[in-house]
């Protein structure tokens, strides 16, 4: 058995046929094909139900593809490790984003970051906490960014920055600052499940031990912050946002915004990786150049000032 077949049958496994596989791979299909056939003769086990149209995979098979799909990226990560130690950047690197940060973090840095490495193809994605961590696991994503920690055994955690929150009210103008002890949440409004940003506000809402308007007859949690926005000024609302999502609202609507006073509820944001990533060097140039570029757009922490992280 050797690697070329290993990746001939996951385009196969990919693709569910072999004819599309075969032009992927820039072979003929009988070469695919035979190629497969060795292998499952070789170990004993069909992995394709050549009858089924698409081609469907055994069950069998679908543990044989699993162990595929680790030994080839490991294959891979020896290649990047060996480039690394040559002081070689380029191929492709993945970075995926938690929605509640990618549309305000990106900006500042992808562009700069990019261009420091014209040999490294870079794809970028939202994608929820769970997804990243699953995709990091199974070593189909390069490095994540998301709210941290995750204590995930697998998981290597660095440290980017911590991001205070602040109450936007569409119902008032009012500059005070805001307690969180004595914060009205009869009108608030959150982020759908499954996002880290709604069970960072719900559990900072429980600890106030209130609870949401029970006379409304509906319920709306966004999708996006842009959405939960839109949704709160249309319905003179509140809800929480993090700090750098309120840095390009209009001065009008920054009025509405209103600081915590002591303690500030806040998240931290870090950089996540597989603990056998390879690529070392770039993911400290990443980490330095995100906070080069945050250190001069967030507050700037107060010697003795009291935090309280979500």
């Amino acid at each position: 058995m050797n690697i070329q077949q290993f990746n001939y049958v996951l385009a196969v496994a990919e693709s569910k046929h072999f004819e599309l596989a075969a032009e992927k791979c820039f072979v003929t299909q009988s070469t695919l094909s035979t190629m497969i056939s060795k292998f499952e003769d070789e170990i004993g086990i069909n992995i394709f139900d050549r009858k089924k149209k698409p081609v469907k995979i055994t069950t069998e098979g679908a543990a044989i593809i699993e162990q595929l799909k680790i030994i080839t990226n490991n294959i891979n990560h020896l290649n990047e490790l060996a480039g690394e130690i040559k002081g070689e950047v380029k191929g492709h690197l993945t970075i995926s984003v938690i929605p509640t940060v990618a549309p305000f973090l990106l900006p500042m840095f992808l562009q700069h970051f990019a261009s420091r490495f014209p040999d490294l193809q870079i794809e970028v994605k939202e994608q929820t906490t769970q997804e990243i961590l699953r995709q990091l696991k199974s070593r189909d994503l390069d490095i994540g960014i998301i709210s941290t920690p995750v204590h995930e055994r697998d998981i290597l955690e660095l440290k980017l920055y911590d991001e205070p929150f602040v109450f936007y009210n569409a119902a008032e103008v009012n500059g005070k600052s805001v307690s969180v002890k004595k914060m009205n949440t009869n009108n608030l409004y959150l982020m759908e499940e499954g996002h880290c940003m709604h069970t960072q506000v719900v559990n900072l809402c429980d600890l106030n031990k209130k609870h949401p308007n029970e006379t409304l007859n509906f319920e709306f949690k966004a999708g996006s912050i842009d959405s939960l926005l839109r949704f709160v000024k249309a319905n003179k609302a509140a809800t929480l946002l993090p700090c750098l999502s309120t840095i390009d609202l209009p001065e009008k609507e920054k009025k509405q915004i209103s600081r915590f006073s002591a303690p500030v509820p806040y998240r931290s944001i870090g950089l996540v990786v597989h603990r056998h990533f390879a690529k070392k060097k770039i993911l400290h140039i990443l980490q330095k150049d995100i906070m080069d570029k945050i250190a001069k757009v967030l507050p700037q922490k107060i010697k003795g000032e009291m935090l309280l992280p979500v």
